[in-house]
């Protein structure tokens, strides 16, 4: 019936929304469909107008859409509003429910995420007040008085920020007189200006990622184990950000698998390698190939 599609496309159209990424796989089991399915859905939403993201193997349906335009215009806050009142919110004393309640709408609604858990100064929320607009405008900072530990150096840098890493620590920018991407440090800058020059190099920005064996890296790598109990409670209490991830085996309630996008194999293969009786390694190819060099440097006679 087309009333049990329209439920299925108005429940993916709200997890597309939410302030986090799901993979096809997560996607198809959260909504009970194929992958056949969760594509006609994806190419229905392009079709009507929704701008679809795609980011390595996860999907999300962009906010500045014609659709959703329209409706925040009509029912909700601006970013600037919203933002204003998570600030209010978070010098709020005490711990009201109400608040928290408050705080979890907003994030829901919002990507608030650079401004939570921020111990820092005035003059660093200056500085992120600054970078969030050149990220949400894509104009270019100038970086004021940026003290280097590699170059040894305390000086100006012109950048193009274009995302916020390690809870809003550090930001990703490209820098045009280098030519590279490279993360700088909040806690190092006297400073930011935002200039009115926009982005002229956003070919050249690269997505950094952490990945939940907190490795870091411009690229993505897929990974598929398979986890008996024991691995799955280590893996769970170890880095508890792979619950997202993990999804029981079907018809087998002793196993669990774990599927997700990794920056280095050097995280998941020293879990897999120190487990390896407990965990069944499925792929990718590039993996499974890491994994027998290991194997296979371990019988070298230095080590026997």
């Amino acid at each position: 019936m087309r009333h049990d599609k329209l439920d299925r496309e108005l429940t993916l159209m709200l997890l597309l929304t939410e302030n986090r990424r799901y993979t096809v796989d997560q996607l198809c089991q959260r909504l009970e469909i194929s992958r056949r399915s969760l594509y006609y859905y994806l190419d229905f939403f392009r079709d009507n107008g929704f701008v679809v993201e795609k980011q390595g193997t996860t999907y999300r349906l962009d906010k500045s859409s014609v659709f959703f335009t329209k409706l925040f215009r009509t029912v909700h806050f601006t970013e600037d509003e919203a933002i204003t009142m998570r600030r209010l919110l978070d010098h709020v004393s005490g711990n009201s429910l109400q608040v928290q309640h408050l705080k979890k709408k907003l994030e829901v609604l919002y990507d608030l995420n650079i401004l939570d858990d921020l111990q820092l100064r005035e003059q660093q929320v200056q500085v992120i007040s600054v970078i969030y607009d050149a990220i949400k405008y894509h104009r270019c900072v100038i970086l004021r008085g940026y003290s280097s530990g590699h170059s040894q150096t305390k000086r100006d840098r012109m950048v193009e920020p274009f995302m916020f890493l390690s809870n809003n620590n550090e930001i990703r920018a490209y820098e045009p007189s280098s030519g590279m991407n490279k993360t700088f440090r909040l806690s190092r800058m006297e400073g930011a200006e935002l200039l009115s020059d926009e982005w002229n190099h956003e070919h050249e920005h690269r997505q950094f990622y952490t990945d939940i064996f907190h490795f870091s890296d411009e690229r993505l790598m897929p990974v598929s184990v398979q986890l008996d109990r024991l691995a799955y409670n280590l893996l769970v209490e170890e880095y508890p950000k792979s619950a997202a991830y993990i999804a029981p085996c079907e018809g087998d309630p002793d196993h669990w698998l774990l599927q997700t996008d990794v920056c280095s194999y050097a995280g998941i293969g020293r879990f897999v390698l120190g487990l390896f009786d407990n965990v069944r390694p499925l792929g990718d190819e590039g993996f499974l190939d890491y994994l027998r060099s290991k194997i296979e440097g371990m019988k070298t006679p230095e080590l026997l």
